[in-house]
């Protein structure tokens, strides 16, 4: 099956959430419970900025 594109709509919604989900992360309180949870916390928001430029790449070209 080929893969569909998604519209430039639909991408605009995924970078939406993409930015939210940072924000949340970002803001949340630090953890008490040591390194292993801050190394996930920036493993999570590392996940989220490479969706994040991803999706943007996505927008970019479909601007064009």
């Amino acid at each position: 099956m080929p893969d569909i594109l998604p519209s430039l709509a639909e991408i605009d919604e995924r970078i939406a959430v993409a930015r939210e989900n940072l924000c949340e992360l970002v803001e949340q309180p630090p953890a008490y419970s040591g390194a292993a949870d801050e190394e996930l916390m920036s493993q999570r928001i590392a996940e989220q900025e490479a969706r994040l430029e991803l999706l943007m790449k996505q927008h970019n070209e479909l601007f064009r």
